[in-house]
Formats: C-alpha cells, structure tokens, sequence
C-alpha cells in the first residue's frame, strides 16, 4: 500500500519519491503537501462523479517563475503531471482538483503580487494569485480612477485565471480576453515565454499593443495545456463621469425572442455598451437566498405554478434584464432617451432605475458588478437546492431571439425530464449570447447525483444536435466536450502538445488535449 494519497498514472512509488525529495528541495518541505488532509480542501468538487476520480497526489506551492522553471524539470525526469491553479476558485467547472486522478497540483496563490498599474495608460500587470478583490482594494487605495471587469462570484476569483478560461465579466471590458494584452509563460521545457511586444528587450509597449511581430501566440495558452502563465497584463476602463444602471423586466417566459431581438441592435452599435443579463426567475430568487424547500419539498422539478408565485412574492419578472450607460452626463441622457423608446415601442417591460430599485436585491449586486465592484452574491445559487452539486453548462448561439427562445426550451425540457429546475441566464455579447445554465442538485445524494450526471450528457448531446457547443466545461466532461469540434482541431492540438510538452507533463487531458 502506498504511502501517498494516489500515485500519479505510470509513476512508481520509488521514482514519485525521488520527485518529491527534489521539489521539497526547491519549494522546503512547507510547501510541499503529501497528507490526506492537506489535499483534502483540493478534493472538493461541486460535479456528478465521485471525488476519487479528480484526487491529487501533491500540491506544490511556487513562489517564484524560478521554482516553476525547476520544478517543469523535475516533472520532466520522472513523468510527472502537473494541474495548474491561479486561485483555484473555478466553482461549477471543477474547482481546484485536477483533471485527472493523480496530478499534482501546481497552486500559484501564492504568487500574489500586483506588480504594475498605469493610471494614465489604464494598464495593469498581475501574478497568477492576485484576486479581483486585492486588485479592487489597491486601487481604492490610490486613488486610482479605473473599473476592473469580474465574473460573478468576483471577490475571491483572479483575473489571471478567469482570462485564461476566457471568461466573461458585466462591464464593457467584459470581453476578458480582448482585455489581455501580454503574457509570462513558463513552457514544459523550463523556456520563459513573453508574447506580444514582451520579448523585445527593454522594451515599454507589453502591456499596451498586443500582437508583437509574427504569429499571436496568447490564444493558444487559454483554455490549454501548453504552458504556464506567470504573469498578464490587461487593460482596465477609467471610471466613467456617469454610471446609469438599470433593470427591464419581462412577465412572460415566451417574451424571450423579443427580448433579444430588441437588444441587439443597441448592443451592436454600443448605445448599451456592456455585456446585457437576461435572468430567468430562479436564477434571480436564488441569488436572493430562496431555497426551493421554502416552497416546495416534492422531489423533482419546480412547477410552473411555483415559479409564478416565486416571482410574485420576491417582485420578479419571469426575465430580468441588468444593462448600463457609461459616460458624460450629456452621453447617457442620448443614450438613456434611445433605450427608453425603444423599450417603450415593444409595450412590453418595466424599467426600474438605481434610485427606485435603491440597495435592494438583486439589483445591488447586478449594479455592483456592472460597476466594478467586487461581491460574493451569487454564490446564493447554491442554496436553491443545497447539497453542494453545481455543473456550468454555457452552451453560444447567435444574438437572435428564435435561437434564444429555441435554446431555453430545449435546456427546460431536459433538465426537467431528470428532475432538476431550468436555472440560466443570457449574456448578450456584441453579436453572441453566452447561454449560461447552472445544473444544480443535491451531491449528498446519489440518486440525484446519477441523475445531474445523465442530465448533463444529455444537454451535450441534444446541443450537438441542434448545433450549439459550450465555450466552457467542467473537468469532468472535457473529454466529451473536445469531440463536439471535430477531429482536424483535435489533431492540430495533439501536435502543438506534443511539440511543446513531448512528454506531457502539463495538466494532460485539460480541454480534452493529450500528446
């Protein structure tokens, strides 16, 4: 029996101890963790599959690109295979355990320093463990007049880490990756990569033109395995004059498709220049803190009549729509003149401003994340059904009202078929709708947990279908999810790994990518 919590895949004891003597003599034995209950908080998974199946075998905590440099090497001599973390935060996508039994995990939280802010070229340059909170704080702190762009659940999250699995924030810098604009990254074979203008010596431009000379090479390290990123830099928005938030809600469940049809053009031509949320109910009782036993304690899906009475008692539409207006007083009034006629003209929707909805929820915290600032509200998901079990299924389609409504449909009919609720959202990018559904159920059950786990491969398979894929996976359908993009990808994948990892140490199988 061994001595480890599970020896990496084709690893043998005898050689995964010489790698642990070696990365305990370059981190110090405190930063070297091998006990059950060390590894334990990196077991906590949110899927539908047993904890076993993501359990680590190590966690190595870097403090240096040097340590990471040696580190790759040791990896290298033995065979052993790194999973890379930020902050490890990635709740409903795997959170912090591998993607495989057996990885050891590379956790770079302590690698936490802001290192640059430009308040006049509105740059910023981080290390992979800095959060959206300290970002936040450090600007507050100086005085400095500039707007970070967050995922939802922000204050505890990294925009290293939230780039890097392209995600999406509420601003109008929440296209994140568009945002990025220079990377460190330490390849497989020990080699510092700077892409972008990061390679010229001395130079002073890294953090503010992106494309360098010859090939961009920063997309192929999202959502990757071929290198690991010690540091970015993206751009952040100055602080407008004026922050007009507000909020258009839709009674009927088919107001969808007009819904989207009447966003679009003010997306598109940048009259509402963020990312539009169009909730449904649950999604927005729940971040209220609803539990669905408040209501209801039959088990499975909500009723219709439930959710009618839910949005009568919390004042909800059966969509809730969260916009803003950014700029010079003179540029909102236009611009809010545009909104409110257009709204007007459809005769459909309620708008509610800041200073009716007041601090109320969960306008406050809609408000807050289209304004920058950071919160922790939307982890009120979970509570909807307990039991700790949540899996993203974000499947894109085009900004068109029939592929909206079609999706929702489709998504409710499966979900409800398993026994679980329709909890989703749109985000309206410039030309895209982000679909973004959470799966929730009950992990302290196994039947339910069967259940979610079924419920998920079905909506992969029936998108398929129907020609949608997800932008984003959890750990445990990355595999499946690879396959929906078709093999010539696949295969110009496996050659970059094997050219750049031959020995596939770096987080092998994430994104479905080996050598």
């Amino acid at each position: 029996m061994s001595k480890y919590n599970v020896l990496p895949e084709n690893v043998s004891e005898r050689d995964f101890d010489a790698a642990i003597q070696e990365f305990v003599a370059i981190l110090g034995a405190d930063k070297v963790l091998t006990s059950a209950d060390k590894l334990h908080p990196y077991g906590k998974i949110m899927m539908a599959v047993d904890n076993d199946k993501h359990a680590a075998s190590a966690v190595l905590l870097a403090t240096t690109v040097e340590q990471i440099q040696a580190i790759v090497r040791v990896c290298n001599a033995y065979k052993v295979p790194i999973w890379t973390i930020s902050t490890g935060r990635n709740f409903g996508y795997g959170s912090a355990a591998p993607v495989a039994r057996g990885q050891v995990i590379l956790d770079l939280r302590l690698m936490n320093k802001i290192l640059h802010v430009d308040p006049e070229l509105c740059t910023a340059l981080v290390e992979p463990g800095v959060t959206y909170q300290q970002l936040y704080d450090y600007l507050e702190e100086n005085n400095i007049p500039l707007m970070l762009s967050f995922s939802a659940p922000s204050a505890i999250a990294g925009p290293l880490g939230n780039t890097m699995d392209r995600g999406v924030g509420y601003t109008p810098y929440g296209e994140h990756f568009l945002m990025q604009c220079g990377m460190e990254v330490v390849l497989a074979n020990g080699e510092v990569l700077r892409t972008g203008m990061g390679g010229v010596q001395g130079d002073k431009a890294w953090q503010v033109f992106k494309w360098g000379y010859g090939p961009t090479l920063d997309g192929m390290f999202t959502q990757s395995n071929y290198g690991i990123c010690t540091k970015m830099g993206f751009w952040l928005m100055p602080k407008p004059p004026v922050f007009k938030p507000f909020e258009i809600q839709f009674d009927a469940e088919s107001d969808i498709a007009d819904i989207v049809e009447m966003l679009r053009p003010l997306r598109i031509a940048q009259v509402i220049p963020n990312a539009v949320v169009i909730a449904g109910t649950l999604w927005e009782a729940a971040t209220c803190n609803t539990r669905r036993a408040d209501y209801i304690t039959t088990p499975g899906a909500t009723p219709d009549s439930v959710l009618e009475q839910i949005r009568k008692d919390k004042h909800l539409g059966a969509w809730n729509v969260y916009a803003a207006l950014y700029g010079t007083p003179e540029q909102v009034e236009v611009n809010w003149k545009i909104v409110t006629d257009v709204v007007a003209r459809s005769g459909k929707g309620r708008i509610i401003t800041q200073e009716q909805a007041g601090d109320t929820q969960p306008f406050k915290y809609r408000a807050q994340l289209m304004s920058g600032v950071p919160n922790l509200q939307e982890f009120g998901l979970y509570n909807w059904r307990g039991g700790g079990g949540s899996m993203w299924f974000a499947p894109v389609s085009q900004a068109r009202g029939s592929e909206c409504e079609k999706q929702m449909r489709m998504a409710k009919a499966i979900l409800n078929k398993h026994g679980l609720d329709y909890v989703g959202e749109f985000i309206v990018g410039w030309r895209d709708m982000h679909h973004v559904i959470d799966v929730l159920f009950d992990r302290g059950s196994a039947e339910e947990t069967a259940r979610a786990n079924a419920c998920f491969a079905e909506l992969l398979d029936e998108f398929e279908k129907h020609g949608y894929a997800v932008y984003r996976v959890n750990t445990a359908f990355q595999e499946r999810v690879a396959q929906s993009y078709g093999p010539v990808k696949r295969n110009v994948e496996r050659a970059i790994k094997r050219a750049l990892d031959p020995n596939g140490i770096l987080a092998p199988g994430k994104c479905g990518i080996n050598i």
